[in-house]
């Protein structure tokens, strides 16, 4: 049965009637469900003798640990806004940030689901805080930024031989009747123009796809990988977890097509070259908690 619960800093089971004011304290709401405490009680047994490896390491641990799980996207899609937890299904950035959150909180003091919902909270929101649809890192590009500012990830793209991109993001702002979060809400359609706008006037790297088997040598296992897009007003298109197997580099992620979480079989640069509308990578690392 699906719960809806309010967040006090710790995930507190409360009566429903109690969410008549729910509205009002969008960065408290919590949507979980029993299984996903249970998933994340099965990971966290199963991964106590790994909590030691390098943060790169146990991504790439976690990351088997959910092959199999179905594909199924939208499910942050919730109204009003609030931290979605969904270890049973997964897409390609849920999946990356499930990753995430999840090494950091087993590598932590106290490998709790609370921590591990603010670990997630804080990967996902902008502020860490939550009042509506535009404080979730809806681009990448964003996601990479503010997660870098936060000390969870370092922005490899320039270190590891990349150049230049510049971005004209605009794809949510101006199709606001596709995301019901945004119709009918003009003052959030306005903060995403200017946060689209903010975002663009950054700097960018990535890695072309044609120079990825010569920049492969400074990615590692668990780095986090998006695939740069040339469709107008966006930035990516797909998010997965490098992989090195049997010396290839090819990545961990929740694919479309396979409707579940899968090794790609082929390369890294293989599947970049496949796809018409890859302009090439962006490449995160993963930073241990100090």
């Amino acid at each position: 049965m699906r719960r809806i619960v309010v967040w006090f800093g710790l995930c507190m089971c409360v009566c429903l009637g109690f969410l008549a004011n729910a509205q009002e304290h969008a960065s408290r709401i919590l949507y979980c469900t029993d299984e996903d405490r249970a998933i994340f009680d099965r990971y966290c047994i199963r991964m106590e003798s790994e909590k030691s490896l390098p943060l790169g390491e146990l991504m790439i641990r976690t990351a088997l640990f959910f092959r199999e799980t179905p594909y199924v996207a939208s499910t942050l899609e919730k109204e009003p806004e609030g931290l979605v937890i969904n270890l049973r299904e997964l897409d390609c950035t849920t999946f990356a940030e499930t990753v995430l959150a999840l090494s950091r909180t087993l590598r932590g003091e106290k490998p709790t689901f609370e921590n591990f919902c603010e670990n997630l909270r804080q990967i996902r929101y902008r502020d860490g805080t939550i009042h509506d649809y535009t404080d979730r890192l809806h681009y990448m590009a964003d996601w990479f930024y503010e997660n870098e500012r936060k000390g969870i990830v370092k922005d490899m793209g320039q270190e590891i031989g990349g150049v230049s991109l510049s971005l004209d993001l605009s794809f949510i702002s101006t199709h606001p009747d596709s995301y019901k979060q945004l119709k009918n809400h003009p003052e959030r359609v306005r903060r995403m123009v200017d946060k689209e706008k903010e975002i663009n006037q950054r700097p960018h790297y990535y890695v072309p796809k044609q120079e990825i088997d010569s920049c492969s040598s400074g990615i590692k296992n668990g780095d986090i990988l998006c695939f740069v897009t040339s469709i107008k007003g966006l930035d990516v298109t797909h998010v997965g977890i490098a992989y090195w197997k049997g010396g290839q580099l090819t990545f961990i992620h929740a694919s479309s097509s396979a409707k579940k979480v899968i090794v790609h079989a082929s390369s890294l640069r293989d599947y970049a070259e496949g796809i018409k509308s890859c302009k090439g990578i962006w490449v995160a690392r993963p930073l241990s908690i100090h």
